[in-house]
Protein backbone atom coordinates (compact mmCIF):
# COMPACT_ATOMS: atom_id res chain seq x y z
CA UNK A 1 0.00 0.00 0.00
CA UNK A 2 2.84 2.36 0.88
CA UNK A 3 4.51 1.62 -2.47
CA UNK A 4 1.29 2.51 -4.33
CA UNK A 5 0.96 5.73 -2.33
CA UNK A 6 4.55 6.68 -3.07
CA UNK A 7 3.99 6.01 -6.76
CA UNK A 8 0.89 8.21 -6.76
CA UNK A 9 2.76 11.04 -5.01
CA UNK A 10 5.60 10.74 -7.53
CA UNK A 11 3.12 10.87 -10.42
CA UNK A 12 1.35 13.91 -8.94
CA UNK A 13 4.70 15.64 -8.50
CA UNK A 14 5.55 14.89 -12.13
CA UNK A 15 2.24 16.34 -13.31
CA UNK A 16 2.76 19.50 -11.28
CA UNK A 17 6.23 19.97 -12.76
CA UNK A 18 4.88 19.49 -16.28
CA UNK A 19 2.09 22.01 -15.75
CA UNK A 20 4.57 24.61 -14.51
CA UNK A 21 6.46 24.52 -17.82
CA UNK A 22 5.84 27.23 -20.39
CA UNK A 23 3.63 26.27 -23.33
CA UNK A 24 4.70 27.35 -26.82
CA UNK A 25 2.18 27.13 -29.63
CA UNK A 26 3.79 27.22 -33.05
CA UNK A 27 2.67 26.68 -36.59
CA UNK A 28 4.46 25.42 -39.68
CA UNK A 29 4.00 26.45 -43.29
CA UNK A 30 5.80 25.94 -46.55
CA UNK A 31 5.40 25.43 -50.25
CA UNK A 32 4.48 22.06 -51.67
CA UNK A 33 7.33 19.55 -51.21
CA UNK A 34 9.36 21.90 -49.01
CA UNK A 35 9.36 19.11 -46.43
CA UNK A 36 7.59 20.71 -43.49
CA UNK A 37 5.71 17.56 -42.45
CA UNK A 38 9.01 15.68 -42.67
CA UNK A 39 10.70 18.34 -40.56
CA UNK A 40 8.03 18.17 -37.85
CA UNK A 41 8.13 14.37 -37.92
CA UNK A 42 11.91 14.48 -37.53
CA UNK A 43 11.59 17.00 -34.68
CA UNK A 44 9.10 14.77 -32.86
CA UNK A 45 11.25 11.67 -33.44
CA UNK A 46 14.59 13.15 -32.39
CA UNK A 47 13.06 14.96 -29.40
CA UNK A 48 11.56 11.64 -28.22
CA UNK A 49 8.03 12.95 -28.79
CA UNK A 50 6.75 9.89 -30.69
CA UNK A 51 5.17 6.84 -29.08
CA UNK A 52 6.54 3.43 -30.02
CA UNK A 53 3.29 2.29 -31.65
CA UNK A 54 3.22 5.43 -33.82
CA UNK A 55 6.77 4.85 -34.97
CA UNK A 56 6.09 1.17 -35.64
CA UNK A 57 3.04 2.09 -37.74
CA UNK A 58 5.10 4.52 -39.84
CA UNK A 59 7.86 1.96 -40.35
CA UNK A 60 5.31 -0.53 -41.71
CA UNK A 61 3.90 1.97 -44.21
CA UNK A 62 4.43 1.17 -47.88
CA UNK A 63 3.99 4.79 -48.90
CA UNK A 64 7.14 6.51 -50.23
CA UNK A 65 9.40 3.68 -49.12
CA UNK A 66 11.58 3.68 -52.28
CA UNK A 67 14.66 4.98 -50.45
CA UNK A 68 14.31 2.65 -47.48
CA UNK A 69 14.30 5.53 -44.95
CA UNK A 70 11.60 6.35 -42.41
CA UNK A 71 9.01 8.69 -43.91
CA UNK A 72 8.77 11.17 -41.03
CA UNK A 73 5.96 13.11 -42.75
CA UNK A 74 3.56 10.27 -41.92
CA UNK A 75 3.81 11.20 -38.26
CA UNK A 76 1.81 14.36 -39.00
CA UNK A 77 -0.08 13.68 -42.25
CA UNK A 78 -2.89 11.71 -40.67
CA UNK A 79 -5.58 11.71 -43.36
CA UNK A 80 -5.67 8.97 -45.98
CA UNK A 81 -5.94 11.58 -48.75
CA UNK A 82 -2.82 13.29 -47.38
CA UNK A 83 -0.83 10.08 -47.39
CA UNK A 84 -1.95 9.13 -50.89
CA UNK A 85 -1.19 12.55 -52.39
CA UNK A 86 1.90 13.30 -50.31
CA UNK A 87 0.52 16.71 -49.30
CA UNK A 88 -0.94 18.29 -46.17
CA UNK A 89 -4.65 19.11 -46.53
CA UNK A 90 -5.97 19.74 -43.03
CA UNK A 91 -4.35 21.22 -39.93
CA UNK A 92 -2.64 18.50 -37.88
CA UNK A 93 -2.09 19.29 -34.20
CA UNK A 94 0.64 17.49 -32.26
CA UNK A 95 1.77 17.80 -28.64
CA UNK A 96 5.19 17.05 -27.22
CA UNK A 97 7.37 18.19 -24.36
CA UNK A 98 11.02 18.48 -23.46
CA UNK A 99 12.70 19.05 -20.12
CA UNK A 100 12.39 22.82 -20.62
CA UNK A 101 9.03 23.46 -22.30
CA UNK A 102 5.73 22.04 -23.59
CA UNK A 103 4.74 22.47 -27.25
CA UNK A 104 1.63 22.37 -29.42
CA UNK A 105 2.37 22.16 -33.16
CA UNK A 106 -0.11 23.15 -35.85
CA UNK A 107 1.12 21.64 -39.12
CA UNK A 108 -0.77 23.64 -41.75
CA UNK A 109 -1.25 23.13 -45.51
CA UNK A 110 0.94 24.88 -48.04
CA UNK A 111 -1.46 24.92 -51.00
CA UNK A 112 -3.09 28.24 -51.82
CA UNK A 113 -6.55 26.65 -51.82
CA UNK A 114 -6.04 25.82 -48.13
CA UNK A 115 -5.23 29.37 -47.04
CA UNK A 116 -8.18 29.32 -44.63
CA UNK A 117 -6.75 26.20 -42.96
CA UNK A 118 -3.40 27.90 -42.44
CA UNK A 119 -5.03 30.99 -40.99
CA UNK A 120 -7.01 28.81 -38.58
CA UNK A 121 -3.97 26.87 -37.43
CA UNK A 122 -1.85 30.01 -37.03
CA UNK A 123 -4.46 32.11 -35.23
CA UNK A 124 -3.26 31.17 -31.72
CA UNK A 125 0.43 30.63 -32.47
CA UNK A 126 3.30 32.42 -30.72
CA UNK A 127 5.77 31.39 -33.42
CA UNK A 128 5.74 30.33 -37.07
CA UNK A 129 8.22 28.07 -38.84
CA UNK A 130 8.27 28.82 -42.55
CA UNK A 131 10.19 26.35 -44.66
CA UNK A 132 12.29 27.50 -47.59
CA UNK A 133 13.60 24.92 -50.07
CA UNK A 134 17.33 25.60 -50.44
CA UNK A 135 17.21 24.34 -54.04
CA UNK A 136 14.37 26.72 -55.04
CA UNK A 137 14.70 29.78 -52.84
CA UNK A 138 11.86 32.07 -51.80
CA UNK A 139 8.68 31.28 -53.76
CA UNK A 140 5.35 33.14 -53.99
CA UNK A 141 4.03 30.73 -51.34
CA UNK A 142 6.81 31.89 -49.01
CA UNK A 143 5.57 35.46 -49.34
CA UNK A 144 1.99 34.30 -48.80
CA UNK A 145 2.79 32.35 -45.65
CA UNK A 146 4.96 35.15 -44.28
CA UNK A 147 2.22 37.68 -45.00
CA UNK A 148 -0.39 35.58 -43.17
CA UNK A 149 1.99 35.20 -40.21
CA UNK A 150 2.43 38.97 -40.03
CA UNK A 151 -1.29 39.51 -40.58
CA UNK A 152 -2.13 37.31 -37.60
CA UNK A 153 0.36 39.13 -35.42
CA UNK A 154 2.71 36.19 -34.82
CA UNK A 155 5.69 37.84 -33.08
CA UNK A 156 8.39 35.27 -33.91
CA UNK A 157 9.11 33.70 -37.30
CA UNK A 158 11.77 31.08 -38.10
CA UNK A 159 12.85 30.56 -41.69
CA UNK A 160 14.00 26.94 -41.79
CA UNK A 161 16.22 26.76 -44.89
CA UNK A 162 15.58 23.08 -45.62
CA UNK A 163 17.26 20.50 -47.90
CA UNK A 164 20.73 21.87 -47.21
CA UNK A 165 22.00 18.37 -47.98
CA UNK A 166 20.95 18.86 -51.63
CA UNK A 167 23.13 21.97 -51.98
CA UNK A 168 26.14 20.42 -50.25
CA UNK A 169 25.59 22.52 -47.11
CA UNK A 170 26.96 25.60 -48.86
CA UNK A 171 27.22 28.67 -46.66
CA UNK A 172 26.73 31.09 -49.58
CA UNK A 173 23.36 29.52 -50.44
CA UNK A 174 22.18 29.86 -46.84
CA UNK A 175 23.47 33.44 -46.56
CA UNK A 176 21.74 34.51 -49.77
CA UNK A 177 18.39 32.94 -48.86
CA UNK A 178 18.66 34.20 -45.29
CA UNK A 179 19.20 37.76 -46.49
CA UNK A 180 16.24 37.48 -48.88
CA UNK A 181 13.99 36.32 -46.06
CA UNK A 182 15.17 39.01 -43.65
CA UNK A 183 14.31 41.65 -46.27
CA UNK A 184 10.84 40.11 -46.68
CA UNK A 185 10.33 40.03 -42.89
CA UNK A 186 11.34 43.70 -42.63
CA UNK A 187 8.91 44.60 -45.42
CA UNK A 188 6.07 42.82 -43.60
CA UNK A 189 6.95 44.28 -40.21
CA UNK A 190 7.62 40.92 -38.52
CA UNK A 191 9.17 41.78 -35.10
CA UNK A 192 11.61 38.86 -34.80
CA UNK A 193 12.86 36.66 -37.63
CA UNK A 194 15.80 34.24 -37.67
CA UNK A 195 17.09 31.74 -40.24
CA UNK A 196 18.34 28.22 -39.48
CA UNK A 197 19.98 25.84 -42.02
CA UNK A 198 18.43 22.37 -41.69
CA UNK A 199 17.97 19.05 -43.41
CA UNK A 200 14.75 17.36 -42.35
CA UNK A 201 15.61 14.01 -43.88
CA UNK A 202 19.14 13.89 -42.41
CA UNK A 203 18.29 15.61 -39.11
CA UNK A 204 20.87 18.40 -39.41
CA UNK A 205 20.35 21.26 -36.90
CA UNK A 206 16.89 19.99 -35.93
CA UNK A 207 17.67 18.79 -32.41
CA UNK A 208 21.45 18.44 -32.42
CA UNK A 209 24.04 20.73 -34.04
CA UNK A 210 25.32 19.45 -37.37
CA UNK A 211 29.01 18.98 -38.08
CA UNK A 212 28.21 19.56 -41.74
CA UNK A 213 27.54 23.27 -41.14
CA UNK A 214 30.59 24.41 -39.14
CA UNK A 215 30.06 27.93 -40.43
CA UNK A 216 26.68 28.19 -38.63
CA UNK A 217 26.98 29.31 -35.00
CA UNK A 218 23.29 29.88 -34.20
CA UNK A 219 20.86 27.65 -32.28
CA UNK A 220 19.34 24.42 -33.52
CA UNK A 221 15.63 24.49 -34.23
CA UNK A 222 14.70 22.81 -30.94
CA UNK A 223 17.10 24.98 -28.97
CA UNK A 224 15.45 28.11 -30.35
CA UNK A 225 11.96 26.71 -29.69
CA UNK A 226 12.95 26.03 -26.08
CA UNK A 227 14.35 29.51 -25.44
CA UNK A 228 12.28 31.96 -27.50
CA UNK A 229 10.09 34.20 -25.27
CA UNK A 230 6.59 32.75 -25.05
CA UNK A 231 4.64 35.61 -23.57
CA UNK A 232 3.75 38.48 -25.85
CA UNK A 233 4.48 41.98 -24.62
CA UNK A 234 1.25 43.28 -23.15
CA UNK A 235 0.10 46.20 -25.25
CA UNK A 236 -3.23 46.36 -23.44
CA UNK A 237 -2.39 46.70 -19.75
CA UNK A 238 -5.96 47.21 -18.57
CA UNK A 239 -8.21 44.31 -17.63
CA UNK A 240 -10.31 42.70 -20.35
CA UNK A 241 -12.67 40.08 -18.92
CA UNK A 242 -15.50 39.01 -21.29
CA UNK A 243 -18.25 37.41 -19.23
CA UNK A 244 -19.01 33.89 -20.40
CA UNK A 245 -21.41 32.68 -17.71
CA UNK A 246 -23.28 34.00 -14.70
CA UNK A 247 -22.96 31.56 -11.78
CA UNK A 248 -25.55 31.68 -9.01
CA UNK A 249 -25.70 28.39 -7.06
CA UNK A 250 -27.73 29.97 -4.25
CA UNK A 251 -28.87 33.35 -2.93
CA UNK A 252 -25.55 33.98 -1.17
CA UNK A 253 -23.28 33.97 -4.22
CA UNK A 254 -23.35 35.58 -7.65
CA UNK A 255 -20.22 35.32 -9.77
CA UNK A 256 -19.20 35.96 -13.35
CA UNK A 257 -17.12 33.30 -15.06
CA UNK A 258 -14.78 33.84 -17.98
CA UNK A 259 -11.17 34.10 -19.08
CA UNK A 260 -8.88 37.07 -18.52
CA UNK A 261 -7.84 37.82 -22.10
CA UNK A 262 -5.80 40.94 -21.27
CA UNK A 263 -4.37 42.52 -18.15
CA UNK A 264 -4.72 41.29 -14.58
CA UNK A 265 -6.99 41.66 -11.57
CA UNK A 266 -6.58 41.65 -7.78
CA UNK A 267 -9.08 41.41 -4.96
CA UNK A 268 -10.28 44.94 -4.18
CA UNK A 269 -9.49 46.34 -7.65
CA UNK A 270 -11.98 48.86 -9.07
CA UNK A 271 -13.60 47.70 -12.30
CA UNK A 272 -16.23 48.92 -14.77
CA UNK A 273 -18.96 46.72 -16.21
CA UNK A 274 -19.63 47.37 -19.89
CA UNK A 275 -21.89 48.20 -21.61
CA UNK A 276 -23.76 49.56 -18.56
CA UNK A 277 -20.76 51.64 -17.42
CA UNK A 278 -21.40 50.92 -13.74
CA UNK A 279 -18.44 50.79 -11.37
CA UNK A 280 -17.72 48.42 -8.48
CA UNK A 281 -14.86 46.46 -6.87
CA UNK A 282 -13.73 42.85 -6.98
CA UNK A 283 -14.80 41.06 -3.79
CA UNK A 284 -13.19 37.69 -4.55
CA UNK A 285 -11.48 35.68 -7.30
CA UNK A 286 -12.87 32.14 -7.25
CA UNK A 287 -11.43 29.01 -8.90
CA UNK A 288 -12.07 25.28 -8.61
CA UNK A 289 -8.94 24.93 -6.50
CA UNK A 290 -9.82 27.78 -4.15
CA UNK A 291 -9.83 31.57 -3.99
CA UNK A 292 -6.96 33.68 -5.35
CA UNK A 293 -5.65 37.10 -4.43
CA UNK A 294 -4.44 37.72 -7.98
CA UNK A 295 -5.15 36.40 -11.49
CA UNK A 296 -3.55 37.28 -14.82
CA UNK A 297 -3.90 36.93 -18.54
CA UNK A 298 -4.98 33.49 -19.76
CA UNK A 299 -6.49 32.35 -16.45
CA UNK A 300 -10.12 31.22 -16.27
CA UNK A 301 -11.72 32.44 -13.06
CA UNK A 302 -15.00 33.55 -11.51
CA UNK A 303 -15.18 37.11 -10.24
CA UNK A 304 -17.49 38.03 -7.36
CA UNK A 305 -18.26 41.74 -7.23
CA UNK A 306 -18.90 44.00 -4.26
CA UNK A 307 -22.16 45.38 -5.67
CA UNK A 308 -25.19 43.90 -7.41
CA UNK A 309 -24.90 44.90 -11.08
CA UNK A 310 -26.99 43.68 -14.00
CA UNK A 311 -24.38 41.72 -16.00
CA UNK A 312 -24.93 38.92 -18.49
CA UNK A 313 -23.02 36.85 -21.06
CA UNK A 314 -21.35 39.07 -23.65
CA UNK A 315 -20.71 41.95 -21.25
CA UNK A 316 -17.13 42.87 -20.36
CA UNK A 317 -15.44 43.78 -17.06
CA UNK A 318 -12.56 46.23 -17.55
CA UNK A 319 -10.22 48.48 -15.60
CA UNK A 320 -11.44 52.10 -15.28
CA UNK A 321 -8.51 53.60 -17.26
CA UNK A 322 -7.89 52.72 -20.90
CA UNK A 323 -11.28 51.24 -21.64
CA UNK A 324 -11.91 49.49 -24.99
CA UNK A 325 -13.40 51.27 -27.95
CA UNK A 326 -17.16 50.97 -28.31
CA UNK A 327 -18.36 51.30 -31.90
CA UNK A 328 -20.83 49.95 -34.42
CA UNK A 329 -18.44 50.39 -37.34
CA UNK A 330 -14.84 49.49 -38.00
CA UNK A 331 -12.41 48.46 -40.73
CA UNK A 332 -11.00 44.95 -40.60
CA UNK A 333 -8.85 42.51 -42.50
CA UNK A 334 -11.07 39.57 -43.43
CA UNK A 335 -10.05 36.02 -44.34
CA UNK A 336 -13.01 34.55 -46.23
CA UNK A 337 -13.48 30.84 -45.41
CA UNK A 338 -16.80 29.91 -47.01
CA UNK A 339 -17.47 28.32 -50.38
CA UNK A 340 -20.31 30.84 -50.70
CA UNK A 341 -18.86 34.22 -51.69
CA UNK A 342 -19.22 37.28 -49.50
CA UNK A 343 -22.28 39.37 -50.31
CA UNK A 344 -21.82 43.04 -49.43
CA UNK A 345 -24.78 44.15 -47.32
CA UNK A 346 -25.86 40.64 -46.36
CA UNK A 347 -26.65 40.02 -42.71
CA UNK A 348 -24.25 37.79 -40.75
CA UNK A 349 -23.59 37.17 -37.07
CA UNK A 350 -20.37 38.62 -35.68
CA UNK A 351 -18.99 36.72 -32.67
CA UNK A 352 -16.53 38.87 -30.74
CA UNK A 353 -15.18 37.45 -27.47
CA UNK A 354 -18.40 36.16 -25.83
CA UNK A 355 -20.74 38.63 -27.56
CA UNK A 356 -22.72 37.93 -30.76
CA UNK A 357 -24.47 40.64 -32.79
CA UNK A 358 -25.87 41.09 -36.28
CA UNK A 359 -23.29 42.46 -38.71
CA UNK A 360 -22.78 43.20 -42.38
CA UNK A 361 -19.89 44.13 -44.62
CA UNK A 362 -20.71 47.50 -46.16
CA UNK A 363 -17.74 47.80 -48.50
CA UNK A 364 -14.69 45.92 -49.75
CA UNK A 365 -11.85 48.46 -49.76
CA UNK A 366 -9.45 46.13 -51.55
CA UNK A 367 -8.48 42.50 -51.88
CA UNK A 368 -4.88 41.49 -51.13
CA UNK A 369 -3.01 39.38 -53.67
CA UNK A 370 -1.22 37.25 -51.09
CA UNK A 371 1.43 36.14 -53.60
CA UNK A 372 2.49 39.65 -54.65
CA UNK A 373 0.99 41.64 -51.71
CA UNK A 374 -0.61 43.99 -54.27
CA UNK A 375 -3.98 45.59 -53.54
CA UNK A 376 -6.72 44.73 -56.04
CA UNK A 377 -10.22 46.10 -56.54
CA UNK A 378 -13.03 43.71 -55.56
CA UNK A 379 -16.79 43.73 -55.02
CA UNK A 380 -17.02 40.30 -53.38
CA UNK A 381 -14.73 37.66 -51.87
CA UNK A 382 -14.27 34.02 -52.83
CA UNK A 383 -13.05 31.29 -50.48
CA UNK A 384 -9.46 31.84 -49.21
CA UNK A 385 -9.53 35.51 -50.23
CA UNK A 386 -8.05 38.13 -47.90
CA UNK A 387 -9.34 41.70 -48.02
CA UNK A 388 -9.75 44.91 -46.06
CA UNK A 389 -13.44 45.64 -45.53
CA UNK A 390 -15.76 48.00 -43.67
CA UNK A 391 -18.09 46.35 -41.15
CA UNK A 392 -21.20 47.63 -39.40
CA UNK A 393 -22.89 45.92 -36.45
CA UNK A 394 -26.40 46.22 -35.04
CA UNK A 395 -25.02 46.89 -31.55
CA UNK A 396 -21.68 48.36 -30.48
CA UNK A 397 -18.78 45.99 -29.93
CA UNK A 398 -16.19 46.57 -27.20
CA UNK A 399 -12.84 46.08 -28.87
CA UNK A 400 -9.17 47.02 -29.07
CA UNK A 401 -7.33 47.16 -32.37
CA UNK A 402 -5.84 43.78 -33.36
CA UNK A 403 -2.28 45.14 -33.29
CA UNK A 404 -2.79 45.82 -29.58
CA UNK A 405 -4.79 42.71 -28.64
CA UNK A 406 -5.28 39.53 -30.64
CA UNK A 407 -8.09 38.56 -28.23
CA UNK A 408 -10.30 41.66 -28.24
CA UNK A 409 -9.28 42.73 -31.75
CA UNK A 410 -10.48 39.61 -33.54
CA UNK A 411 -13.89 38.25 -34.49
CA UNK A 412 -15.57 35.70 -36.72
CA UNK A 413 -18.56 36.00 -39.04
CA UNK A 414 -21.21 33.28 -38.93
CA UNK A 415 -23.90 32.46 -41.47
CA UNK A 416 -27.12 32.77 -39.41
CA UNK A 417 -28.88 30.12 -41.50
CA UNK A 418 -26.27 27.35 -41.68
CA UNK A 419 -24.43 28.40 -38.48
CA UNK A 420 -21.16 27.91 -40.38
CA UNK A 421 -18.15 30.16 -39.77
CA UNK A 422 -17.65 32.08 -43.03
CA UNK A 423 -14.83 34.48 -42.14
CA UNK A 424 -12.24 35.48 -39.56
CA UNK A 425 -11.52 39.16 -39.03
CA UNK A 426 -8.88 41.38 -37.45
CA UNK A 427 -9.91 44.93 -36.56
CA UNK A 428 -7.65 47.59 -38.10
CA UNK A 429 -9.30 50.90 -37.23
CA UNK A 430 -12.45 52.45 -35.86
CA UNK A 431 -14.95 53.30 -38.57
CA UNK A 432 -16.54 56.63 -39.34
CA UNK A 433 -19.80 55.47 -37.76
CA UNK A 434 -20.90 55.93 -34.17
CA UNK A 435 -18.38 55.53 -31.37
CA UNK A 436 -20.63 55.51 -28.36
CA UNK A 437 -19.57 56.21 -24.76
CA UNK A 438 -20.04 53.16 -22.55
CA UNK A 439 -22.72 54.75 -20.40
CA UNK A 440 -25.01 55.01 -23.42
CA UNK A 441 -24.45 51.52 -24.81
CA UNK A 442 -26.72 49.40 -22.67
CA UNK A 443 -30.19 49.01 -24.14
CA UNK A 444 -31.35 47.78 -20.72
CA UNK A 445 -30.91 51.35 -19.42
CA UNK A 446 -33.61 52.71 -21.73
CA UNK A 447 -36.79 53.76 -19.95
CA UNK A 448 -39.28 50.94 -20.53
CA UNK A 449 -42.10 53.47 -20.81
CA UNK A 450 -40.59 55.02 -23.94
CA UNK A 451 -41.88 53.91 -27.34
CA UNK A 452 -39.52 52.08 -29.66
CA UNK A 453 -38.34 54.63 -32.23
CA UNK A 454 -37.77 54.23 -35.96
CA UNK A 455 -34.05 54.78 -35.37
CA UNK A 456 -33.95 51.85 -32.93
CA UNK A 457 -35.76 49.69 -35.47
CA UNK A 458 -33.25 50.77 -38.10
CA UNK A 459 -30.40 49.70 -35.83
CA UNK A 460 -32.09 46.35 -35.23
CA UNK A 461 -32.87 45.56 -38.88
CA UNK A 462 -29.86 47.28 -40.40
CA UNK A 463 -32.07 49.11 -42.91
CA UNK A 464 -35.09 51.38 -43.19
CA UNK A 465 -38.61 50.35 -44.30
CA UNK A 466 -39.88 50.50 -47.88
CA UNK A 467 -42.53 49.28 -50.31
CA UNK A 468 -41.55 47.64 -53.61
CA UNK A 469 -44.11 47.37 -56.42
CA UNK A 470 -43.13 44.46 -58.69
CA UNK A 471 -44.58 42.24 -61.42
CA UNK A 472 -46.32 39.32 -59.70
CA UNK A 473 -44.31 36.76 -61.67
CA UNK A 474 -41.00 38.18 -60.40
CA UNK A 475 -41.89 38.85 -56.78
CA UNK A 476 -40.55 35.60 -55.31
CA UNK A 477 -37.18 35.96 -57.04
CA UNK A 478 -36.93 39.57 -55.89
CA UNK A 479 -37.75 38.59 -52.31
CA UNK A 480 -35.08 35.89 -52.42
CA UNK A 481 -32.49 38.41 -53.64
CA UNK A 482 -33.40 40.90 -50.90
CA UNK A 483 -33.46 38.19 -48.24
CA UNK A 484 -30.02 36.93 -49.29
CA UNK A 485 -28.72 40.50 -49.01
CA UNK A 486 -29.87 40.68 -45.39
CA UNK A 487 -33.18 42.58 -45.69
CA UNK A 488 -36.23 41.76 -43.57
CA UNK A 489 -38.95 41.13 -46.18
CA UNK A 490 -42.69 40.40 -46.29
CA UNK A 491 -44.85 39.82 -49.40
CA UNK A 492 -48.48 40.98 -49.54
CA UNK A 493 -50.71 38.71 -51.64
CA UNK A 494 -54.33 37.96 -52.50
CA UNK A 495 -57.00 39.69 -50.46
CA UNK A 496 -54.38 41.82 -48.70
CA UNK A 497 -54.04 43.77 -51.96
CA UNK A 498 -57.64 44.98 -51.74
CA UNK A 499 -58.03 48.59 -50.73
CA UNK A 500 -59.91 47.94 -47.47
CA UNK A 501 -57.08 45.75 -46.19
CA UNK A 502 -53.98 46.95 -47.95
CA UNK A 503 -53.24 50.27 -46.29
CA UNK A 504 -54.03 49.01 -42.79
CA UNK A 505 -51.70 46.01 -43.12
CA UNK A 506 -49.06 47.97 -45.01
CA UNK A 507 -48.99 50.68 -42.32
CA UNK A 508 -48.36 48.07 -39.60
CA UNK A 509 -45.55 46.36 -41.51
CA UNK A 510 -43.95 49.62 -42.61
CA UNK A 511 -43.94 51.08 -39.11
CA UNK A 512 -42.27 47.85 -37.89
CA UNK A 513 -39.37 48.53 -40.27
CA UNK A 514 -39.95 45.80 -42.88
CA UNK A 515 -39.35 45.85 -46.61
CA UNK A 516 -42.78 45.13 -48.07
CA UNK A 517 -43.23 43.62 -51.55
CA UNK A 518 -46.51 43.75 -53.48
CA UNK A 519 -47.58 42.66 -56.95
CA UNK A 520 -48.32 45.82 -58.94
CA UNK A 521 -50.30 43.95 -61.62
CA UNK A 522 -52.71 42.57 -58.97
CA UNK A 523 -53.71 46.04 -57.70
CA UNK A 524 -56.44 48.20 -59.15
CA UNK A 525 -55.61 51.62 -60.52
CA UNK A 526 -57.03 53.52 -57.57
CA UNK A 527 -54.74 51.80 -55.04
CA UNK A 528 -51.73 52.37 -57.29
CA UNK A 529 -52.58 56.07 -57.48
CA UNK A 530 -52.94 56.38 -53.71
CA UNK A 531 -49.60 54.61 -53.23
CA UNK A 532 -47.92 57.13 -55.52
CA UNK A 533 -49.30 59.87 -53.31
CA UNK A 534 -47.73 58.14 -50.30
CA UNK A 535 -44.21 58.69 -51.69
CA UNK A 536 -43.89 62.02 -49.90
CA UNK A 537 -44.29 60.28 -46.54
CA UNK A 538 -43.19 56.71 -47.32
CA UNK A 539 -40.32 55.13 -49.25
CA UNK A 540 -41.88 53.53 -52.33
CA UNK A 541 -39.99 51.92 -55.21
CA UNK A 542 -42.11 51.17 -58.28
CA UNK A 543 -39.84 48.89 -60.32
CA UNK A 544 -42.69 47.39 -62.33
CA UNK A 545 -42.47 50.07 -65.00
CA UNK A 546 -40.56 48.71 -67.98
CA UNK A 547 -39.99 45.38 -66.20
CA UNK A 548 -41.17 43.42 -69.25
CA UNK A 549 -37.99 44.43 -71.06
CA UNK A 550 -35.73 43.17 -68.26
CA UNK A 551 -34.54 39.68 -67.40
CA UNK A 552 -35.07 38.38 -63.87
CA UNK A 553 -31.42 39.05 -62.97
CA UNK A 554 -31.61 42.58 -64.37
CA UNK A 555 -34.79 43.26 -62.41
CA UNK A 556 -33.25 41.92 -59.21
CA UNK A 557 -30.24 44.15 -59.75
CA UNK A 558 -32.58 47.15 -60.04
CA UNK A 559 -34.31 46.08 -56.81
CA UNK A 560 -31.03 45.67 -54.91
CA UNK A 561 -29.70 48.98 -56.22
CA UNK A 562 -32.74 50.78 -54.82
CA UNK A 563 -32.61 48.78 -51.59
CA UNK A 564 -29.02 49.82 -50.83
CA UNK A 565 -30.23 53.34 -50.06
CA UNK A 566 -32.28 51.89 -47.19
CA UNK A 567 -29.05 51.11 -45.34
CA UNK A 568 -27.95 54.76 -45.24
CA UNK A 569 -30.28 55.64 -42.41
CA UNK A 570 -32.01 58.53 -44.17
CA UNK A 571 -35.15 56.44 -44.54
CA UNK A 572 -35.43 55.77 -40.82
CA UNK A 573 -36.99 59.18 -40.31
CA UNK A 574 -39.81 58.24 -42.67
CA UNK A 575 -40.70 55.29 -40.46
CA UNK A 576 -41.69 57.43 -37.47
Amino acid sequence: MSTALATMETFDSFLQQELKKDLLRFTTAGSVDDGKSTLIGRLLHDAKGVYEDQLASVKKSKVNRSNGLIDFSLLTDGLRAEREQGITIDVAYRYFATARRRFIIADTPGHEQYTRNMATGASTANLAIILVDATKGLLPQTRRHSYIASLLGIPNVVAAINKMDLVDYREDVFSRLGQDFQELAAQLGIPTAICIPVSATEGDNIVDPSGKTPWYEGPTLLEYLETVPVHEAASVESLRFPVQLVIRPDSTFRGFAGQIVEGQVRVGDPIVALPSGKSTNVRSIVTFDGNLDFAGRGESVTLELADEIDISRGDMLVSPPKQPTASTSFAATLVWMSEKPLVVGQSYLAKHTTRSVKARVTDVRHRVNVNTLAHEAAVDLEMNSIAVVDVETSQPLLFDLYERSRSTGSFILIDPISNATVAAGMILEVGSGSTTPARHLDSRRVDSSESVTAVEKFERHGHGPALFLLPGAEIEAAERALFAAGFETIVLRGDLLRREHFFQVFELLYSAGFVVLAAADAMDTKIRREIQQERAERTVFDVSSGADELSSSELNLRVLTNARSLRLGTHAEKGE
